[in-house]
């Protein structure tokens, strides 16, 4: 197993967003799925959010442990909800997510609108970290995702703005197999929003170099890699940028927070 220490991780963030900006460059140069404004204005912003990524190792920000591929689990459980239902997702999955669109509003000054097509074709940062569960079980993967931070930056997060809210497809309903055993509720997480910007808080796409399966979340799920496993939030539609988490839900940051779990689950 190795470190990453803040040196390596500068210099293989700023590398491998490099030549993930540099293959964007030839599909802005070409036809397909490049004509959406927020697809456009997000890597109009990739150059400057690598540069903020590197100010924030600099300072000392905490990184995560990252692991070496051998290191990568065998098995990695699909924990929660497992498959959402509903009419909406099932069509999602038989269309293979082609429908599927992330929305990131509330106090920004451009509210984005993505496809999961256009989000796989934008810089990426690839991590291989360890995943904490609650209930006691570990396992090590591999997570590539576009930084949520540069998400922030496109969409133009206004100065009064505290919090990042994710919401999601996972309706629960009191069935063991959907997760909802303890209480039923719409799924949702939030995070501070130094939180959202850690160089290492990506919104992921694919698990062990293929596009994520159902079980971990697909088409997008967050990964914020220094907090507890159920801050990961899975199957994310819509993220909002609020200045405060009353009014949401169960008002508390969380479907496991409205019910006793802690908001911040540092580890």
């Amino acid at each position: 197993m190795t470190l990453i220490t803040r040196r390596n991780a500068l210099i293989v963030g700023a590398a491998g967003s490099g030549l993930a900006l540099s293959g964007c460059t030839k599909i802005v140069m070409g036809d397909s799925l490049t004509r959406s404004a927020g697809f456009q204005r997000v890597l109009a912003n990739a150059e400057a959010w690598t540069l903020s990524a590197q100010r924030f190792l600099l300072s000392g920000g905490a990184m995560a442990r990252e692991y070496s591929p051998s290191d990568i689990s065998e098995k990695f459980k699909a924990n929660g909800t497992l498959y959402p239902g509903g009419e909406d997702y099932e069509d999602a999955v038989l269309e293979n997510f082609a429908g599927w669109r992330l929305t990131v509003d509330g106090l920004v000054t451009r509210p984005v609108s993505l496809s999961v097509a256009e989000i796989r074709r934008l810089p990426s940062r690839t991590q291989i970290t360890r995943h904490d569960c609650v209930e006691g079980w570990s396992a090590i993967g591999q997570w590539t995702g576009v930084p949520l931070g540069l998400l922030l930056k496109t969409a133009g997060v206004l100065p009064q703005a505290k919090y990042v809210v994710f919401h999601c497809a996972d309706n629960l309903e009191g069935e063991p197999e959907k997760g909802g055993m303890q209480a039923a509720g719409q799924y949702y997480e939030s995070l501070a929003l130094a939180d959202a910007v850690h160089p290492q808080t990506i919104l992921a796409h694919a698990m062990n170099g293929k596009p994520l399966d159902v079980g971990h979340g697909a088409p997008l799920r967050l990964r914020v890699e220094r907090q507890l496993g159920y801050k990961q939030a899975k199957y994310v539609q819509r993220i909002q940028v609020t200045d405060t988490l009353s009014g949401f839900y169960g008002g508390k940051g969380g479907y496991w927070e409205d019910r006793g779990y802690e908001w911040y689950a540092g580890i």
